[in-house]
């Protein structure tokens, strides 16, 4: 049997509002994309299932956004405007983490690999 090691991330939003952990694997393999809010946001995906992931501190302050089909909902601190996570339409079971919004990375080993948001269905379709 295979035993993948794991680490607990942690991070938030700028201010410290919001506050959240998650349980994943040491190597993880992160979603840029090019969707016309993600890429405004610098926003890089790490896909946590919602029972390996808190939410530590900060849910009343978290606003909500939807566009489009209104499928995703993104979650903003209303303090200082960062997305640290969001229910993603793509992964409706997991959350999307922000990398960016991670306290410390070192104990992980990131992957990056191309999303193109621009054409969501195919590239959707290509995660399969």
């Amino acid at each position: 049997m295979i035993t993948i090691e794991r680490v607990t991330i942690s991070g938030g939003c700028h201010c410290g509002a919001v506050r959240f952990e998650a349980d994943v694997p040491k190597r993880v393999t992160v979603l840029d994309c090019n969707c016309s809010i993600c890429s405004k946001t610098g926003f890089r995906h790490l896909i946590v299932s919602h029972g390996d992931f808190r939410l530590m501190q900060g849910a009343e302050v978290l606003t909500s956004y939807r566009f489009g089909t209104g499928a995703a909902e993104h979650l903003f601190c209303r303090i200082c405007g960062v997305k640290s996570f969001y229910q993603p339409r793509s992964h409706p079971d997991c959350w999307s983490v922000n990398v960016n919004a991670l306290h410390d990375t070192a104990g992980l080993e990131v992957t990056a690999q191309s999303f193109d948001g621009r054409n969501w269905e195919q590239a959707r379709a290509a995660l399969d």
